[in-house]
């Protein structure tokens, strides 16, 4: 092996030291506050519609379980229940049991019988032969979609539609 390759082999290895860089840059920074700044600015109106679609949601699944109960509460029982909706106090539920409020965001209109609608409470009346006085509510977003609930007057049953803006 010639001396020059063997020199090469056991010759000290140069080390070079690296300056380390710590910390951020005052760019990064900026594009890191921005960003937070942006995401700040986006998060109310999101969770305001979050919060509005989960409202509609949740009324839509009460009043469809509120009067599909009063039905059933007027076949056991053996007397008439009724499901009303006060539109002036926004309230609504089975009669005799606490009402629950309506949500801002939501509009409800009722198409109920002419007898049934007194002081601005729209009632459906349920009867012990599971037939009922019939009508229909509807519960609107903001956005203008919706459902309508119908309760059939020869059987009481309830039936939902979707409403189109």
């Amino acid at each position: 092996m010639p001396m020059s390759a063997i020199g090469a082999e056991l010759a000290p290895a140069t080390v070079r030291i690296m300056p380390s860089h710590r910390g951020f840059t005052l760019i990064e920074l900026t594009v890191v506050l921005a960003l937070v700044a942006v995401l700040l600015a986006v998060a109310p109106m999101a969770l305001q519609r979050y919060r509005e679609a989960a409202d509609y949601r949740d009324t839509v699944r009460a009043m469809t379980a509120g009067l599909t109960g009063a039905r059933q509460a007027a076949i056991a029982g053996g007397r008439p229940t009724a499901f009303s909706v006060d539109l002036a106090a926004r309230q609504y539920g089975i009669d005799g049991r606490p009402a629950r409020e309506l949500p801002d965001g939501v509009v409800v209109r009722a198409t109920v019988a002419d007898n049934a609608l007194a002081n601005n409470v729209a009632r459906i009346r349920f009867f012990p032969g599971g037939n009922a006085t019939g009508g229909s509510i509807e519960i609107i977003r903001a956005s203008g979609v919706g459902v309508r609930l119908r309760t059939d007057w020869l059987d009481g049953r309830v039936s939902l539609e979707e409403l189109l803006p």
